[in-house]
């Protein structure tokens, strides 16, 4: 009875000490290891104030600083205000690329938004953010 309540103890901690293990996995170490690792200079813009209707374009570049290509598969921004482009063909290493993200400044106010950047480099999506206050021209 006792050697059998050690084996099922046993049975029952090699799957917790396993599962334990895996959620400690860093996506970003993860990313590193595998060649792919992607490099924003900034993360974050703020386009200050802006007039009305002004341009409220800003183009956030990147660079693969991994061995391998690396794809953007999406960009989603947080609201129909905010519009991201960004290239569709794979990203060499050592190469560098834009994505361009278009606030409708049709809008008056201040505004924070975010865009999300999906790619191969990472599991977990790179934030981008822009902020700033659409002021009236008239």
């Amino acid at each position: 009875m006792k050697v059998r309540l050690n084996q099922l103890f046993v049975l029952f901690l090699t799957p917790c000490l396993l599962m334990i293990n895996s959620c400690g996995e860093d996506p970003e170490r993860q990313a590193k290891e595998s060649g792919k690792e992607i490099w924003f200079e900034e993360t974050v813009h703020d386009y200050g104030q802006i007039p009305e209707n002004g341009d409220g374009t800003y183009a956030f570049a990147f660079k693969n600083l991994g061995d391998q290509a690396i794809v953007i598969n999406r960009v989603r921004s947080s609201c129909g205000c905010t519009v991201p482009s960004w290239p569709r063909e794979p990203v060499e290493p050592g190469e560098s690329g834009e994505i361009s993200v278009r606030y409708n400044t049709a809008l008056t106010g201040t505004f924070m938004k975010s865009v999300l950047v999906y790619s191969t480099a990472s599991n977990s999506p790179v934030k981008l953010q822009i902020k700033g206050k659409v002021v009236p021209t008239s």
